[in-house]
């Protein structure tokens, strides 16, 4: 059996696409949106007239037909620019049209999937409730079956792209007392009678993603829209969610590239002492740990990717990408203020974008806790 690190042609013409669409359009805005939360609506266009939103489906479905390499590149390479709009991208992607993707029937994926892959409306997950982070299994939202119709009461919180989206993968319980396997999963039409998206949430960062609470008051959702059978929303979203780290681990790849290439830039200007700070040891020691840990990084992420493209099993692989890219993620961008300095505490400069960025990655599509309960089981524990 070989070992081979190359990326194909194709992987390569992905990826070198999403580089330059990052530069010449993501990133020069990005820190204005920073400070003003602008969602940025008209790069959302294009990236999808580009054809990012497709890259993992298949062409049947209005996809690029590309594999999850590419698509973890190009989410990479998009954060990098700005990790708003990396989030965007892997919320709509992996956990938004992941889910009808994977378990809707065939019908299903022809209504909603090839506009989403366009761009013409973005897709969003609700799992998350005031009451069930962590514990997905306690979720309270609760849909009741009435005819040709499940009828949706609860709500849920922490929700990406929320008032964008042209549907929402929601889930609820339907058997009560059945605990996890009493929990079905529904695709929600955007707009629904009884169906409300909140106001937009303050951050700590990210501000020009759109995060949002939802909320359901007799909202009747056709029976067709239920994905799969009853009571296997919890087995679909958990398998939802492995995905769904890979594509997070991507996104703080990026941020941690990023706040590498940001530190370098300016270690190598900044001078002290009559030389620049890049010539000291100590800037060098910080910039050499950050990029080692940054390749590794990548490395891994590349590698849970490789797995889910060959079918293999990546749930152990998938969850130690996503924890280490992550805390990665949040090093790099701490490193890359302390070698500004104070100027690293201004807003003048990116690097407290990144650190605040950042944070969301070790919280996002499962806690560094539940990474750490997710391997300690996959060894035996």
């Amino acid at each position: 059996m070989s070992l081979n690190f190359d990326l194909s042609a194709e992987q390569a013409m992905i990826r070198d696409m999403a580089r330059e669409f990052a530069d010449e359009v993501v990133a020069p805005g990005a820190g204005e949106r920073d400070k003003t939360g602008k969602f940025p609506l008209d790069i959302i266009r294009q990236m999808g007239e580009l054809g990012f939103f497709g890259i993992p489906f298949s062409e049947e479905y209005g996809g690029m037909g590309g594999d999850t390499v590419s698509y973890a590149l190009a989410v990479e390479e998009i954060s990098r620019a700005d990790a708003s709009l990396g989030i965007t991208l892997a919320a709509h992607c992996s956990i938004g049209m992941g889910p009808v993707y994977y378990f809707g029937t065939h019908e299903q994926k022809q209504r909603w999937l090839p506009g989403a892959a366009r761009g013409e409306y973005l897709a969003s997950f609700g799992l998350t409730e005031p009451g069930a982070g962590s514990d997905s299994a306690a979720t309270k939202s609760t849909a009741v079956r009435d005819g040709d119709a499940w009828v949706l009461n609860g709500s849920k919180q922490y929700i990406t792209n929320a008032a964008y989206c042209g549907f929402i993968v929601c889930t609820a319980v339907t058997e009560p007392g059945k605990g996890h396997k009493g929990i079905s999963a529904f695709i929600l039409p955007n707009p629904s009678d009884g169906f409300t998206v909140g106001p937009g949430y303050e951050k700590m960062g990210l501000h020009a993603s759109d995060t949002r609470p939802l909320y359901f008051d007799n909202v009747r959702i056709p029976a067709e829209n239920l994905l799969g059978n009853p009571g296997e929303g919890f087995k679909q979203f958990m398998v939802t969610l492995d995905g769904g780290r890979i594509s997070i681990g991507a996104m703080a790849v990026g941020i941690a590239q990023a706040s590498l290439d940001a530190a370098l830039k300016y270690a190598k200007e900044r001078e002290q002492f009559g030389r620049p700070i890049s010539q000291f040891q100590a800037i060098q020691f910080k910039l050499a740990d950050m990029a080692m840990e940054v390749e590794l990084a990548r490395t891994m992420v590349l590698k849970a990717a490789w797995l889910k493209d060959q079918g293999r099993p990546f749930l152990r692989e998938g969850a130690m990408a996503k924890l280490f890219a992550s805390e990665v993620a949040t090093r790099a961008a701490n490193q890359a203020i302390q070698i500004h300095g104070g100027a690293g505490y201004m807003e003048d400069f990116p690097v407290s974008r990144y650190w605040r960025d950042a944070k969301l990655t070790e919280i996002g599509e499962g806690t560094s806790e539940v990474q750490r309960i997710v391997i300690a089981k996959q060894l035996g524990c």
